[in-house]
């Protein structure tokens, strides 16, 4: 456990040494409220709630949480400090799991700085603040899932901007799987169960259902589920290309 406070705080200190932490929390929150309060029409709805602001939170992950993640083990590649971080006295799950617990708090830090919104509609109206409690906490659980996904493509690639495009077109992926378009790709050829099985992987479903007030722990230990599946292709892939 002391290891793996170590890394995340390494880690979590260094978003804020360079400008990429001020630069994704300013984009976070101009995107936030520009989405709710323009292209969602929060007032012109005439109805007390977040749901134009939560309802755009998988897009805005799918472009600004690879951009966090891309630098996780690349970054390390690059500048040649990944031997010496492999060379310290901790297991490979340690330094995988930290490097992952430092981006997802930064990412809840984001999260949390648009508290706001939520203050303003309590102001405007009387909304069903148990449904914007969960609303943040599946954000907060997606965005997890994101940042494993990331996680995984940093560590197959030397280069952020080709570990970027990974983690997007996967995630992306894993948005649209519950998509009719998609769906109707394999509906001729798989079996019912197959299809159904493809559509419960959707990131977008998972959110949807728990956005409408139900914090379901089916849904949770999905977005858990993915989150562990990529952290383990990770310390995989870690061990794969410090072998060679």
């Amino acid at each position: 456990m002391n290891h793996l406070f170590i890394v995340t705080k390494r880690e979590l200190s260094s978003y804020f040494v360079t400008q990429l932490a001020y630069v994704f929390i300013l984009m976070f929150l101009i995107l936030s409220g520009v989405f709710t309060f323009y292209i969602g029409d929060l007032y012109e709805r005439g109805q007390a709630d977040l749901r134009p602001f939560f309802g755009f939170h998988p897009w805005l992950y799918l472009f600004l949480v690879p951009a966090i993640s891309m630098r996780l083990w690349s970054e390390e590649r690059k500048s040649g400090t990944i031997e010496l971080l492999m060379t310290l006295p901790m297991t490979r799950s340690s330094i995988v799991l930290g490097k992952f617990l430092a981006a997802w708090l930064f990412t809840g830090l984001a999260l949390t700085l648009t508290f706001p919104l939520w203050i303003t509609v309590n102001y405007l109206g009387n909304p069903d603040n148990g449904t914007i409690l969960a609303s943040y906490i599946g954000s907060w659980f997606m965005a997890g899932g994101f940042i494993a996904v990331g996680s995984c493509m940093s560590a197959l690639s030397k280069s952020q901007v080709i570990a970027f495009i990974l983690s997007a077109v996967v995630c992306l992926l894993f948005i649209m799987a519950g998509f009719p378009m998609v769906l109707d790709i394999f509906e001729a050829w798989v079996p019912l169960r197959v299809l159904d099985g493809i559509a419960s992987l959707s990131f977008l479903s998972h959110f949807q259902a728990i956005s409408k007030g139900v914090l379901s722990l089916g849904d949770i230990l999905y977005f858990i589920s993915v989150i562990a599946a990529f952290l383990l292709a990770t310390v995989v892939v870690v061990e794969l290309k410090q072998a060679n």
